[in-house]
């Protein structure tokens, strides 16, 4: 029996390279006009790095904008290091791809979401369990009303 063509894993990929490419840009060229990232990411992915208070306080995901002050963009195939301030306090943070839930730049309403398939498992109202695709996350468009003033 042959497999199944895999959309949803094809689509993962193709968003990280998308996020990758638009990083690796911003690292030789700064960031162009009004763009800027709303950049939310799973801190428990075992590759992302973050201080210890910053892992405190958000145990589960943070959200991190890439705006006005950044410093040290390093990209590379699996992820980003990226040095940002909170509260007048440089931080260095790791952030894999694979940890990115949410990719937002409101100067243009672009933005992608990344969904666990346990939040599908969550959604889905009529018990069926979608089938276990290796653990990778889904790629779709996200709603950018969330970030609307």
């Amino acid at each position: 029996m042959s497999r199944p063509i895999d959309y949803g894993n094809l689509m993962h990929r193709a968003m990280r390279g998308l996020i990758e490419e638009v990083l690796r840009g911003v690292e030789r060229d700064g960031l162009p006009g009004e763009h800027h990232f709303f950049i939310t990411f799973d801190t428990r992915h075992p590759d992302a790095k973050l201080a210890d208070w910053l892992r405190e306080r958000y145990p589960e995901e943070m959200t991190v904008v890439m705006q006005h002050w950044f410093d040290g963009l390093s990209v590379d195939p699996d992820g980003f290091a990226i040095t940002l301030n909170f509260g007048d306090t440089p931080e260095p943070l790791y952030i894999p791809f694979d940890a990115v839930r949410t990719f937002v730049d409101p100067s243009v309403e672009f933005g992608l979401r990344f969904e666990t398939q346990e939040e599908e498992d969550d959604e889905d109202d009529n018990g069926d369990q979608p089938p276990e695709e290796d653990g990778h996350r889904d790629a779709e468009v996200v709603s950018l009303d969330q970030w609307r003033k």
